[in-house]
């Protein structure tokens, strides 16, 4: 018996998971997205950094197909996924089987009146319909694979903490074994001990499976810590792009220095930074 939920898809050339070219997007007269281009490498880590209003979560959006592009286009391994969300059910569960995508606030994304277990179960289910897979081993080692286990498989929502709630969002999005994990301040929302272990938790992941991870932050400590490569938006466009060891301790576009120096420490001047800012 073959298990069709143990591997997930294959890029069709090369070892890039992901690839976009010169995406746009407005909304009225406000260009969100322009001209946005990056690519991501099978079981590599992109963040995607800036401030609110940036561009990044369009983009992300885009790319998980929640949003539709006014141009450019979208290659999941090696296919297009440029066409408009909401194409087609088939078409749908297709993309959602090669990028999937975790929120900053699972609770706003689980059910409120199903269990951990049924969550997994239903993901299973949905894209999984006819195969001979044993549900209830596959659900088992999701939970295991995040840390988690029978007694908060029987939980509902509610009963968790906010930490053990993106655990179960992120067993259900590592369900179909997607080869792009889109993560939307996944860690914003957590205490600082808990982000930490989540963050440990995707690395460990990341080494064990060679999914690929596209890091939507505004936080540089997140950037520097869990991703390979970095892009740096402003008003929807790339900025700097780069290595990110290289872009932090060597940023050539004024908007990253900013970003930089906004971080809290010794000697820190807000006024300083408030003043840089209206320069730029």
């Amino acid at each position: 018996m073959t298990d069709t939920t143990g591997a997930g898809p294959e890029p069709a050339g090369g070892g890039t998971v992901l690839e976009v070219t010169g995406l746009h997007r407005a909304f009225g007269s406000v260009q969100a997205v322009h001209d946005v281009s990056f690519s991501l490498a099978r079981g590599g880590s992109l963040g995607i950094v800036g401030e609110s209003g940036s561009g990044k979560t369009t983009t992300a959006r885009i790319v998980v197909g929640l949003e539709r592009a006014d141009a450019g286009r979208v290659m999941v391994c090696g296919r297009d996924r440029s066409g408009q969300p909401g194409r087609g059910r088939t078409q749908r569960l297709e993309r959602a089987r090669e990028v999937q995508m975790v929120f900053q606030d699972p609770f706003l994304s689980l059910d409120p009146r199903v269990s951990v277990g049924n969550v997994l179960r239903e993901a299973l289910r949905l894209h999984f319909p006819e195969t001979r897979v044993d549900h209830a081993r596959r659900v088992g080692e999701l939970l295991d694979q995040v840390g988690l286990g029978s007694r908060e498989a029987a939980a509902l929502p509610r009963q968790l903490s906010g930490g053990q709630r993106q655990r179960v969002a992120i067993a259900r999005a590592l369900a179909v074994k997607p080869a792009v994990l889109v993560l939307d301040e996944a860690v914003a929302a957590l205490d600082v001990s808990v982000q930490a272990q989540i963050l440990n938790l995707l690395a460990d992941i990341r080494r064990d499976t060679g999914i690929g991870y596209l890091f939507i932050t505004h936080d540089l400590g997140v950037v520097r810590c869990v991703t390979d490569d970095v892009v740096v938006m402003r008003h929807g466009r790339v900025v700097e792009a780069g290595p990110t060891a290289d872009v932090l301790a060597d940023p050539r576009h004024a908007y990253t220095r900013l970003l930089l120096d906004s971080v809290p420490r010794p000697g820190w001047n807000p006024k300083h930074i408030a003043a840089a800012r209206r320069a730029l």
